[in-house]
């Protein structure tokens, strides 16, 4: 949800401002003019550091997305009308999700559809999601596709949370190394190396190096800092364009081991997605141009776009995934071939999906297996030096005497 402040006046033409929380302009003025306010002016709120957390406290995450779809499905297979379904939801739901579905059941109640009252929150419900609704609605099986979409939703969560799980040790060792390394840099080795100095001892190689890197950070740590954010924003930016995009995605591709679970953990999510969207009646080409949307990676995204090109000019998908060997493993193509010929691509796809997920299991542990020791080398290396280039100069003071 975004925040937006405007100015109004009320029945009495009293000017009054404030501030209001909606997924676009539109809806807020619609809302302000629901308090009985005459709208002057309304803009997006400026954002500060107050508002980037409380934005961040606020996000809907997965598990709420996951939640409230499990709990959807399950009252209206009870035979609840989706508006008191939505109602017993609104008071459920946390905090940061309660203005969504209140916003969600005013519309409904307004007389709109059900997709077009969840597509005003794009932000929040993805293309798949909105896709699924319309779907499911539109063909009389809001049930079933509510309960898939949220035995989905719980799967995928469960997937990233191994491969998150797996990928916190490491994380937590090298940023811990960082700012151990940073700290004595900075602020403990050049009150040590003060001490030698005035006692005139004899500075060894590894100390004089050690000396200047500490006077180099010590001295110019605030540049190096804003040198790491300047990197940061000048990547973002050449990120954000379709050139810098696409080489930053082929280049993560081409990381070892890495590169490879990428493409695993996207794959994963994208026949998952494909078979869900597949067995509750979304065409083939509509779902293969969805899941380039929502795609993380334009290689793949940019792929699956010439899938559903060749697909309408009548080639069939194995074909155009076939067409794509450096994108789609040989797997994919054979299995939807066998998918296109049984007419069963739903459960082929759901198969390929868990074939995907299992070997991105395995590169996991493998990633991890061979950080840890990897880690462990790096961080005595770096110990035994900075233990090398302390010792020394008292070695050498205690030999004077």
């Amino acid at each position: 949800m975004k925040r937006f402040n405007y100015t109004a006046r009320d029945k009495s033409g009293k000017k009054v401002s404030g501030e209001v929380e909606a997924s676009t302009i539109e809806l807020a003025a619609k809302l302000v003019r629901e308090r009985g306010y005459v709208v002057i002016s309304i803009k997006p709120a400026r954002g500060s550091i107050f508002s980037f957390i409380k934005s961040l406290r606020s996000r809907v995450t997965g598990k709420d997305m996951a939640t409230f779809t499990r709990q959807f499905a399950t009252m209206i297979n009870a035979g609840l009308p989706v508006t008191e379904s939505l109602s017993i939801l609104r008071m459920q739901s946390r905090p940061r999700f309660q203005p969504v579905i209140n916003q969600i059941l005013a519309d409904v109640e307004g007389g709109e559809s059900l997709y077009s009252a969840f597509s005003r929150h794009k932000s929040i419900f993805s293309p798949t999601y909105l896709a699924l609704i319309k779907a499911g609605e539109t063909g009389g099986v809001l049930t079933k596709v509510l309960e898939r979409l949220a035995d989905n939703l719980e799967k995928e969560q469960e997937f990233r949370g191994k491969v998150k799980g797996a990928m916190i040790y490491p994380v937590i060792i090298v940023v811990g190394m960082i700012a151990v390394g940073f700290i004595m840099i900075v602020f403990v080795i050049p009150r040590l190396l003060n001490l030698y100095a005035e006692f005139g001892a004899e500075l060894p190689l590894p100390t004089k190096i050690l000396m200047g890197i500490s006077n180099l950070m010590s001295k110019f740590w605030p540049f190096f800092l804003a040198f790491g954010a300047i990197a940061v924003w000048a990547f973002k930016q050449y990120r954000a364009t379709y050139k810098g995009r696409r080489h930053t995605d082929s280049l993560i591709f081409k990381i070892p081991l890495i590169g490879e679970l990428q493409k695993q953990i996207v794959l994963t999510e994208l026949t998952r997605a494909l078979s869900l969207m597949v067995g509750t009646g979304v065409s083939i080409v509509e779902g293969i141009n969805i899941a380039a949307d929502v795609s993380g990676n334009s290689i793949i995204s940019d792929a699956l776009k010439d899938c559903a090109k060749q697909v309408e000019k009548g080639f069939p998908v194995a074909f155009s995934f076939a067409q794509h060997p450096d994108v789609f493993p040989y797997l994919l193509s054979q299995m939807v071939a066998i998918g296109e010929e049984t007419g069963k691509m739903e459960e082929v796809l759901l198969k390929v999906s868990r074939v995907f997920e299992v070997e991105s299991e395995q590169k996991i542990k493998a990633l991890t297996t061979a950080i840890e020791p990897l880690i462990m080398v790096v961080l005595a290396i770096g110990v035994a030096f900075l233990v090398i280039a302390v010792i020394l100069p008292i070695y050498n003071l205690t030999s004077q005497f």
